[in-house]
């Protein structure tokens, strides 16, 4: 793709806004359609799109398969840990309303975080799947 300047150029503006666009989708999830699932996708997307126009290598450099490992673990351990800390609190594992003290709050919390550890590990889960088949070898 080095000789062909205008997916590069049209690359470098639209990925910005499909990242934030994946941010907003990530955080307005619970008052609109969204969510962990559609946001990590729309995330993972706008990396896979550098990595298809840019290269692997590119990609590797700036999201180095350690650190995507990393995310996946993360993401799963948010997601779980929002469950053993309702249980920690006394109620079921993922019962949102021991998370604050008003039963409200406690469901926005605990849904805003889980749907935090979905995005992210789809998200991550999405680029490696991305970079273990764009790098495999004939």
């Amino acid at each position: 793709m080095r000789n062909h300047l205008i997916p590069r150029v049209i690359a470098k503006l639209t990925i910005p806004g499909i990242l934030l666009f994946g941010l907003y989708v990530q955080f307005h999830g619970d008052f609109g359609p969204g969510g962990g699932f559609q946001a990590g996708v729309i995330f993972g997307a706008g990396f896979i799109l550098y990595g298809l126009v840019f290269g692997l290598e590119n990609l590797r450099r700036v999201a180095p398969q350690s650190v995507i490992t990393g995310f996946i673990a993360l993401g799963v351990l948010v997601f779980a840990g929002v469950g053993i800390l309702s249980e920690m609190l006394g109620g079921n594992f993922l019962d949102y309303n021991v998370l604050a003290a008003d039963a409200h709050d406690g469901q926005h919390f605990g849904i805003l975080a889980v749907e935090l550890g979905v995005g992210i590990t789809v998200a991550a889960v999405m680029i490696t799947i991305f970079m273990t088949f764009a790098g495999r070898q004939r």
